[in-house]
């Protein structure tokens, strides 16, 4: 009865924190793009204690004693099926419920065992097919659990990591730091530059490029605490599919031809996702679009995909019991033909 009470108590303080701007922002929006799945979506998004966590275990740190703790836990490994592009190094895992494990302090020296994330971002990484010794770009890297991710399942020959944002840049080195040995650390190159720039900086030089584009953020976003500011951020919404699209230009310039790049957000915005995707498609005719479905029907049991036609992409929406993203993944080949 106590817990009970503590839980309602719980769930009655977060609830007061969900911006009513955002939310009646949301319900215009989303309700007119997702249609009926937009009720559960919503219910999801605004119940933090529905929120799932996967376990991604770290192959640098791997603890056999971990791996079966989670099992005794009645966690099971994610990608049970058959799942295209999924490397036997990557080891994730999830349950039904909604449980957290506890995060691994950063320690100097000591790498972490395991990175707790969305389930649904593992998807971009592994939708980048990202093989021993090629030359990636993650674009847009911080906090670094994608890039963390993309070095469960390959050793690149050559691996940029970049970051605008000085704080997000900090954050992202403190992560590498802490799931990465050292000498493989040292391999990485990690800048702070203007992601927009860096296709002039190294034109063709990528064999995969990965830009997890700055976001609406829709989960982070819904519990902002001011309605003057998060009206602000509806306004300035408006630009984001600009920059995401120049993001994508720029990565353009810098993947080699026959490569491939993988966008994604975490987002339900049709403006920030789909349209962004078609824009890019309608202004290059070397670039094209790689059908991913084969994702979406072979990770069903895990994941819940947007009804609604999704041309280019998947769009992955939170649903009770599979309460992962928003995430959508898009992928596109730069073709040998200018």
């Amino acid at each position: 009865m106590m817990l009970t009470r503590l839980k309602a108590k719980s769930e009655r303080k977060l609830a007061k924190q969900i911006c009513k701007v955002v939310l009646d922002h949301f319900e215009k929006q989303y309700s007119r793009e997702l249609g009926d799945a937009w009720n559960t979506v919503r219910d999801i998004l605004t119940s933090p204690s529905c929120w799932q966590y996967a376990v991604l275990l770290n192959r640098f740190n791997y603890s056999f004693e971990l791996e079966k703790d989670l099992h005794l836990k009645g966690y099971h490994p994610l990608f049970q099926e058959s799942f295209p592009y999924c490397p036997k190094s990557v080891k994730c895992y999830l349950t039904r419920t909604p449980r957290r494990m506890s995060s691994e302090r950063h320690q100097v020296g000591n790498l972490k065992r395991y990175y707790l994330l969305n389930a649904a971002s593992l998807l971009p990484v592994l939708a980048l097919e990202l093989r021993d010794g090629e030359k990636v770009l993650d674009m847009c890297a911080a906090p670094g659990g994608k890039s963390i991710a993309l070095l469960q399942c390959a050793y690149p020959g050559y691996f940029h990591c970049n970051e605008y944002d000085s704080l997000r840049f900090q954050w992202l080195q403190q992560t590498l730091e802490s799931f990465i040995p050292h000498p493989l650390v040292n391999a990485i190159q990690v800048s702070e530059l203007d992601g927009r720039e860096l296709g002039n900086a190294q034109p063709e030089t990528f064999d995969k490029v990965l830009v997890d584009a700055p976001c609406s953020n829709d989960r982070s976003w819904l519990f902002s605490s001011d309605p003057q500011r998060a009206a602000w951020r509806i306004e300035q919404r408006r630009n984001l599919p600009v920059l995401q699209r120049e993001l994508l230009r720029s990565a353009i310039k810098a993947l080699r031809p026959g490569g491939l790049l993988v966008y994604s957000t975490c987002t339900l915005s049709k403006a920030e996702n789909q349209d962004v995707i078609n824009e890019i498609l309608n202004s290059y005719n070397n670039i094209v679009p790689v059908d991913i479905q084969e994702i979406a029907r072979t990770c069903s049991q895990d994941f819940t995909f947007a009804p609604t036609a999704q041309e280019y992409g998947l769009l992955v929406i939170p649903d009770k019991g599979k309460a992962w993203g928003p995430m959508y993944v898009a992928k596109l080949q730069k073709s040998w033909t200018t």
